[in-house]
């Protein structure tokens, strides 16, 4: 059966528009013949769309009970009972009621279009997941409903439903999206126009990424060579030097002049073992490109200029950033350097930058370790200058009418040997040394023209020559294979000295480590195999590459085992026995690095169970005195006015009930700072952020403490903070509360404020005894009471919940000596207008 056709509407933000879209698609559908229905439209009570539904068939909804309250959620089988050509799904993130058919609606679909069924759905951009962690810190609330991107990337047609900020908070206004009793809410909270913008941004990179997928594989399946510049793509090509972050900046300055630009960074290496860049300056380029917004890219290849421009082309880039040549001018005798031959092969619809640097024109001070000992077209030349030389020589030579005597041909020739020799090695000199015997005896030895010698001094000259010659080839060949023996050590020596360096710092993840083995060998996959016993199956512990992972390493091209239970697997191909020197060094490290790993994870198990151990601990002892003894109070004075045995005076009577409402409000107070330690513990508060002057928070926070304890200094003119409301309520109340706790009778409590650059500083002066210096940060720590502090008088959880509070609100709790005596707290916060375009700032996060 073929397979329904799937189209997603992606909104930018609740209220976009989509719904009415796709309903909107629906009726252009109908009215050509195709049988839709809706098979589940949310219309929210909107009436615009709601009226969109006239018209259009609506499969009967299932009605579910859960929790005693009903619900109702599409009808799978009903849909496919019915089996139109197009259904309608709405809020394709949607999670179903628990005892649906499956467990979230995506699923539904999925089951329509196996049966052949086309739909046309909706989901909003922030309940992708991969996006969630953006979404969260640009709204400052976590999706509950996801959906993987997968199933949003495998539509057949996705289309975005935009609408500016300003519009959309029009609609909203309006009453369009939410009811009228919900807008003031959205409008200061989700619906700010720096959270819209943000979200629009998202919403627009993401569908322009698939858009980009869509046209890379029209391109391959068309097999179209040509560049089509849709967008600036920018390719930077790496040698491993140190002037690659050079090119890297460059490029990103190129990027930064077109909408959507983008950088990719690639270094391409032969195959031949052990690459000649080093990998602490990859990795630092690698870094350094991800920093500016771009991608890394490790690419292997023999022809350098080929495989970099069949990458580019690959990719639909428009532009190539290269450093100037390293060469020595000389040495383009031998032909074109790479930036030369990437220009001239290029063609017209990809420009080709040359960036200068200071190692222009300068020879790279790490040499390829390859297999070979000479480059082939070293040798290839050797060849042609040992065998065609002497032709070509001979030629020269016998058409001169008196010759230039037997010694000065023979010097002749023996300076073909060696330059053969030189550039060749062994074989195409000992070739020319032969060839050029042959010559010299037949064309220019006594009697000419034929194979004998009848001079013996000529017989001595011809030895000498030949064995010359095979001398300095001799020595050529052993100064390569010696010049290649040391570029291999100093290649292995820096992988294995920038290896004990990480080891020493400790400062490799696993995943990090295997990229770096994948690099430095060429590899396409490389895994961390390890299992339990030798009876027992293995399993990957970690893994990097674009080819899946092997699952044994007898599956491996190549796999080096670490102890009994543990192997590095290598896929790509089988690698020389030099090099798995540096590849048993690498397992070692990675089985290090594993244990590492675990050993911290174990540590942070155990600090945890410690910290939970130690709080349990302070909790009990809190409980057992500072709890029962407002519950001691409370209780006695209960027992008396139930009493009949006393006749209590109106005044005895009221008393009594202020002294239950005075330990009540000391037990309410203790338990909510309880509660919200034990928020901080878990992670669970969630600040509303939102711009507040300071004069609507701080005589609010004050109503716990004594009539007359403080004197305000609030300046009206103060920006406003990007804060929490009730949080920051709690901060300035349990700051205030401890000055006033430890402050002299009839002294009051100075809280005042400022501006300090882009911060606001609330500063709590009191003229208590102080705190010394090596202390300051003891008193903000969990169930501690600093000096004499009477039992009774709390847990100790006051600074510390106000401390954890402001740095959810991104802001410091500090504290430092008052001049003349006492302790002043400093709440430093983010001000408004200033540093606090937080959405901004959020924007330039998602799109570099």
């Amino acid at each position: 059966m073929k397979r329904g056709r799937l189209r997603i509407y992606v909104g930018a933000a609740p209220g976009a528009g989509k719904t009415y879209a796709m309903l909107s698609e629906a009726h252009r559908r109908i009215e050509r013949g195709t049988d839709c229905v809706a098979a589940h439209v949310e219309h929210h009570g909107r009436p615009r769309t709601e009226a969109m539904l006239d018209g259009i068939e609506q499969v009967p909804q299932k009605e579910l009970e859960h929790h005693g309250g009903k619900f109702i959620e599409m009808d799978v089988d009903a849909v496919l009972a019915r089996r139109p050509t197009v259904a309608l799904v709405d809020e394709l993130a949607h999670t179903n009621v628990p005892g649906s058919r499956n467990a979230k609606r995506w699923q539904d679909v999925e089951e329509l279009l196996a049966a052949g069924v086309d739909v046309v759905t909706t989901v909003n951009i922030q309940h992708l997941e991969s996006l969630q962690d953006i979404v969260e810190s640009i709204t400052g609330i976590r999706q509950q409903e996801t959906i993987p991107d997968e199933v949003v990337r495998r539509a057949d047609q996705i289309e975005l439903v935009d609408m500016s900020p300003e519009a959309l908070r029009r609609r909203m206004a309006h009453g369009n999206i939410y009811a009228p009793a919900e807008v003031d809410a959205a409008l200061s909270h989700c619906f700010r126009p720096g959270n819209l913008m943000a979200l629009r941004e998202l919403a627009l990179l993401w569908v322009a990424d698939r858009a980009d997928e869509h046209l890379r594989k029209y391109r391959g399946e068309h097999q179209v060579s040509t560049i089509w510049g849709s967008r600036e793509r920018i390719v930077i090509g790496l040698a491993g030097g140190p002037e690659g972050r050079t090119l890297i900046r460059r490029a990103a300055r190129l990027a930064e002049k077109g909408a959507g630009g983008e950088v990719l960074a690639v270094y391409i290496s032969r195959s031949g073992g052990i690459t000649s860049a080093s990998p602490e300056e990859l990795t630092l380029q690698r870094t350094l490109v991800e920093n500016l917004g771009g991608t890394f890219h490790h690419v292997i290849g023999e022809d350098i200029p080929s495989a970099l421009l069949e990458f580019a082309r690959g990719v639909n880039a428009t532009q190539i950033v290269l450093g100037a040549s390293r060469r020595r001018a000389w040495r383009y005798v031998f032909g074109r350097g790479v930036s030369a031959t990437v220009a001239v092969n290029s063609g017209p619809d990809l420009d080709v930058h040359i960036v200068t640097h200071e190692r222009g024109a300068r020879e790279r001070g790490l040499p390829e370790a390859r297999r070979t000992q000479l480059d082939r077209r070293r040798v290839l030349w050797g060849w042609l200058v040992g065998v065609a030389g002497p032709v070509l020589l001979t030629l020269l030579v016998e058409g001169v009418d008196d010759g230039l005597g037997l010694t000065n041909t023979m010097l002749l020739f023996l300076s073909l040997t060696v330059a053969s020799a030189l550039l060749g090695g062994m074989r195409p000199a000992v070739a020319s040394a032969v060839l050029g015997s042959l010559l010299l005896n037949y064309y220019f030895t006594p009697p000419l023209r034929q194979w004998s010698i009848h001079g013996t001094e000529n017989i001595f000259a011809l030895v000498v020559f030949v064995g010359l010659a095979v001398s300095v080839a001799s020595v050529v060949g052993l100064a390569a294979r010696r010049t290649h023996q040391a570029a291999r050590l100093r290649a292995e020596s820096e992988v294995l000295s920038f290896l004990a360096g990480s080891v020493l710092r400790g400062e490799d993840s696993l995943d990090a480590l295997l990229e770096r083995v994948r690099e430095t060998f060429g590899m396409e996959s490389v895994a961390l195999l390890e299992r339990e016993s030798d009876v027992d199956p293995w399993t990957c512990t970690g893994s990097v590459g674009s080819a899946s992972p092997v699952q044994r390493p007898e599956h491996a091209d190549v796999d080096v085992p670490v102890g009994d239970h543990l192997a590095l697997a290598l896929s790509g191909r089988v690698l020389p026995a030099e090099d798995r020197r540096i590849l048993v060094a690498f397992a070692a490290q990675a089985a290090v690095v594993l244990d590492r790993q675990r050993l911290q994870s174990e540590a942070e198990q155990a600090r945890a169970l410690a910290e939970g151990n130690r709080i349990r601990t302070a909790l009990l002892a809190a409980v057992s005195h500072d709890l029962r003894t407002p519950l001691a109070g409370i209780k006695a004075s209960v027992s008396s006015l139930r009493s009949d045995e006393v006749d209590w005076s109106v005044d005895d009577r009221a008393e009594l009930l202020a002294g239950i409402e005075e330990g009540a409000d000391r037990l309410d107070h203790l338990i909510g700072n309880l509660l919200d330690m034990s928020r901080l513990q878990t992670g669970t508060v969630v600040p509303l952020i939102r711009e507040i002057d300071l004069d609507e928070v701080v005589p609010t926070a004050l109503s716990g403490v004594p009539e007359g304890s403080v004197e305000l200094d609030i300046p009206e003119t103060l920006p406003m903070v990007v804060v929490d409301k009730g949080l920051l309520e709690r901060v300035v109340a349990n700051v205030v509360e401890n000055a006033v706790k430890y402050s002299p009778p009839e002294t009051s409590v100075l809280v005042s404020a400022s501006v300090l650059g882009d911060r606001i500083e609330v500063r709590v002066v009191d003229r208590g005894p102080g705190v010394p210096d090596h202390a300051k940060e003891h008193i903000f720590a969990p169930f501690q009471r600093y000096g004499d502090a009477p039992r009774g008088a709390g847990v100790g959880l006051g600074l510390a919940v106000a401390r954890g509070f402001v740095e959810a609100l991104h802001g410091t709790l500090t504290a430092e000596d008052t001049p003349g005596g006492g302790l002043t707290l400093v709440i430093t916060l983010r001000a408004a207008g200033r540093k606090t375009s937080s959405n901004a700032s959020m924007v330039r996060s998602i799109h570099p």
